[in-house]
This record gives structure tokens, sequence and C-alpha cells, in this order.
């Protein structure tokens, strides 16, 4: 049951401000296509030669691709879980949801994306791409704890979109390191 007291309590911090209220949505349904456009700026305008940009940009496309189009697509198919508001009372801040809760989809595109982006340069250095894979992991967090203040997902799915994103590029990073 802390799946649900955690959802009531973040859930509970919606419908109080009329500036929080907003903020929350733009971070639970914007803050998406920010921050893909952000990931194609920083791809374009790399300082990186076409052939390493077009493997970072093939590496994020089939760990996101794994992530949000296969394996969350299996698991719904085969494991549906409402969302919080179809049984139970909550502030709704969101309404176009309708499929099912588990796991988050958006959770598993932005892990994947921004893990994805951590790998885009060797470990051993510090880069602009290692400071943007952060970003992209705040930036996931902040649309996670948002889509469940919006009342749209419980803890679990974002948790389990998480994983589900980040063990995807990792996978395909030892794809990539075969070939």
């Amino acid at each position: 049951m802390m799946n649900q007291s955690l959802f009531y309590y973040l859930n509970n911090l919606a419908g109080k401000s009329a500036v929080f209220d907003p903020f929350v949505v733009f971070c639970a349904e914007y803050l998406a296509y920010f921050l893909v456009a952000v990931f194609l700026l920083l791809l374009f305008f790399s300082k990186k030669d076409r052939i390493s940009k077009l493997k970072i940009l093939i590496f994020s496309g089939l760990s996101v691709l794994l992530a949000r189009g296969i394996i969350t697509e299996i698991i719904r198919y085969f494991y549906y879980y409402p969302r919080p508001f179809v049984n139970n009372a909550v502030h709704q801040l969101i309404f176009n949801e309708t499929s099912g809760s588990f796991p988050s989809g958006h959770a598993a595109f932005f892990f994947a994306l921004a893990t994805a982006i951590m790998f885009a340069t060797e470990w051993r250095t510090l880069s602009r791409w290692r400071t943007w894979g952060l970003v992209f992991f705040l930036g996931a967090i902040l649309m996670g704890f948002a889509r469940i203040i919006a009342g749209i997902h419980w803890p679990m799915d974002i948790l389990g979109g998480a994983v589900i994103g980040i063990i995807s590029s990792v996978l395909v990073a030892k794809f990539f390191k075969k070939f």
C-alpha cells in the first residue's frame, strides 16, 4: 500500500495553487516536447562529426524504441492496470489519458533517452553530453513526479518505466559495442 500512500501524498499537492498546478501540467504534458526539441538541437549544433551524430541519433532512437515502443507495449498488452483516476477520487489535472497505467510510457521513453545521452561520451571524460544527460535525467524525474501529482500515474508506474528505459538503453549500448 506504499504505492497508494505515496500517490495520495503527492496528488494532494494538486488543486491548491494557481501557480503550482500549471507548472505540474507543463511538466507532465509539455516538458516531453521541450526535451525532444532540446535533444535534436543539441545533436544538430554539436561539434561532433556527422558519423558520431548519426550514431548518437540511432543509438538514442533504438533505446527509446525498445523501451517505449516494444517493452512497455508488451507489458501493457498482457497486464492492464488502471490509472489512478479510474477507480479512485483524485485531483486530476490532465484528462486525455486513456491507456493502461503500468508502466509509464513517458518514463520509459525519457529515462531511455537520458541514459542514451549519458552513453554518448566515454565514461572517462566529462563533457557537455554528460552534463546534458544529467539534465535529461532531472527532466525525466520531474516529469514522473508531475504525472503522479497530476493524477494520471501511480508511483510504481513511473518507477517501472524508469527501470525499463534505463535497462533498454544499457541493452542497446551492449549491442552497439558488439558492432
